[in-house]
């Protein structure tokens, strides 16, 4: 009997610590939601490029387009949205933390319901920046257009809770922005225009006043609580690899030099922003946690770093993945297409995101 009781109590042991991370993680959930209803944070309202678009670009005339398998494989009953990936965006999982919804929807998608209004919508266009030309190249929906976008959504709002509530709803919510990487890709290092304009340098610094200009509109219309997410590292998009015919083991190091010193300028603009606007603001790193994850792959789960999931993985996007075949697990790769992240990668974004958001909006 002694021996059968010590074999059970290293059993009950061995299943609690093995709960353990499980029960710890339910208890964060659980306190990011408690904490996000405490400090009144009403939904999520997203503007950006495909890194936030769940499908905007279904409506627009513009070959900027996720909205065919494979992409959405993974998503909810393996259904195509318009999102590029083959789920969930980061956007996604952190409005599905704060315990608004598990997918954040397009505004301009026509089954869009009252519940969807009142618990967060996203605006964003895949292919769309900083700089309206960048949206102009691709025929999608420039900054200013989202935000005039976002006016008819206050109206809506307003005819479904009134002027007050509505009002309450939009100055408690948290405004995400995500762009910048077109501004690069499909605009400076692709066509003359900008090139000629500007060096580098200034073409950094004219991104960052469109920035500013577009956060003064919207602290105009209600903003109090924004977030910004850096530009992830250009230099190990598979595509950029391909075209700059790098070594696919090494990333492009001058395109990651652009992305990561524009982040440097966004970080010190919202510093300045925070005190001039009264803005609560967070700044979301993604560089950092895909440059880790693609340099130290096997403490994230992954296995594949240098090729997408999608077709040969290393040119494919958009259209040029529409039908491919794809890899046997996804999750084990750290893009999905040869520019854009997997659900899995965007989960451990998302992480991140909830930790800046729980430092500068919670505690």
């Amino acid at each position: 009997m002694g021996l059968n009781l010590i074999r059970m109590r290293v059993l009950v042991m061995v299943l609690v610590l093995a709960l353990m991370p499980c029960v710890s993680q339910s208890l964060a959930i659980n306190q990011l939601k408690q904490l996000a209803a405490k400090h009144n944070i009403t939904c999520m309202l997203v503007f950006g490029d495909s890194s936030v678009d769940p499908g905007n670009n279904n409506r627009l005339a513009t070959d900027m387009k996720g909205n065919f398998l494979p992409y959405g494989k993974d998503f909810f009953n393996g259904r195509p949205t318009g999102r590029f990936s083959d789920g969930r965006l980061a956007t996604d999982f952190i409005a599905d933390e704060l315990g608004f919804t598990n997918a954040i929807p397009a505004f301009l998608d026509p089954n869009i319901s009252k519940m969807d209004i009142l618990h967060g919508v996203s605006f964003a266009s895949a292919g769309s920046g900083y700089d309206e030309l960048t949206a102009n190249f691709s025929s999608v929906l420039s900054v200013p257009k989202q935000l005039e976008y976002f006016k008819h959504y206050k109206i809506h709002l307003r005819q479904l809770v009134g002027v007050k509530k509505a009002e309450e709803i939009i100055r408690n919510a948290i405004f995400v922005m995500s762009m910048g990487t077109n501004d690069f890709l499909q605009n400076y290092y692709l066509e003359p225009i900008r090139s000629e304009q500007y060096t580098l340098e200034e073409y950094k610094n004219f991104l960052v006043s469109r920035m500013v200009e577009d956060i003064k509109e919207m602290k105009r219309l209600g903003a109090t609580r924004l977030v910004v997410v850096g530009v992830p590292p250009l230099g190990c998009m598979p595509l950029i690899k391909t075209l700059m015919d790098q070594n696919q083991s090494t990333c492009v190091e001058s395109y990651n030099k652009a992305a990561s010193t524009f982040n440097s300028k966004i970080q010190e603009k919202l510093a300045t922003i925070k005190a001039t606007l009264r803005l609560k603001s967070a700044y979301l790193d993604c560089f950092n946690i895909i440059i880790d994850a693609v340099n130290h792959p096997r403490k994230y789960g992954f296995v594949e770093t240098a090729k997408g999931c999608c077709g040969t993985g290393t040119v494919e996007y958009g259209n040029t993945c529409k039908g491919s075949s794809v890899c046997e697990d996804p999750s084990k790769y750290v893009f999905w297409d040869a520019v854009h992240p997997t659900q899995k990668m965007y989960r451990i974004i998302a992480e991140v995101g909830l930790k800046s958001l729980n430092e500068s909006f919670l505690l």
